[in-house]
């Protein structure tokens, strides 16, 4: 992979943030739950952090930025997908989100795989990762939600 094509795959990713940034806004302003409201704001919040961080990788590399990798539970995988309406239910919010999450985890996994630059492939792990972060934290609160007979 040459510059140029990292670049351009970097602009996708941006673009794929923004989307995600947008999803999690609209969202939150269709939330009746106001702890609902509040994780969709967050989330909203670190969509526009990761796109900041894909732009400063753009302008000035990739040697700095470190993640944290984050457990996977894989629910969301056994789920379909409600549409996304204006009476979405809480818990149909937040299958749509975690399905989000899983597939911009799975496009930068597969961005990491397909490039032989060390640092890239770092870059893109970590960038998995941190919508890995974002699916679990998601799938934690799915879990509370749907299988209340649980607790």
């Amino acid at each position: 992979m040459n510059a140029e094509e990292f670049k351009d795959i970097l602009s996708i990713a941006i673009d794929r943030e923004v989307e995600a940034y947008t999803f999690y806004r609209d969202v939150a302003e269709r939330a009746n739950d106001v702890n609902l409201r509040k994780l969709f704001n967050e989330l909203a919040g670190d969509e526009q952090q990761h796109r900041e961080t894909l732009e400063d990788m753009l302008t000035k590399g990739v040697s700095s930025v470190k993640f944290d990798p984050s457990r996977d539970y894989n629910v969301v995988e056994t789920l379909d997908a409600p549409k996304l309406t204006l009476d979405l239910k809480p818990i149909d919010g937040l299958i749509i989100a975690i399905r989000k999450e899983l597939e911009a985890m799975q496009m930068y996994t597969q961005l990491a795989a397909v490039q032989g630059d060390e640092e890239k492939n770092k870059v893109f792990l970590e960038l998995a990762n941190m919508e890995r972060g974002h699916k679990a934290r998601l799938e934690d609160i799915y879990t509370n939600m749907a299988f209340v007979e649980a607790w």
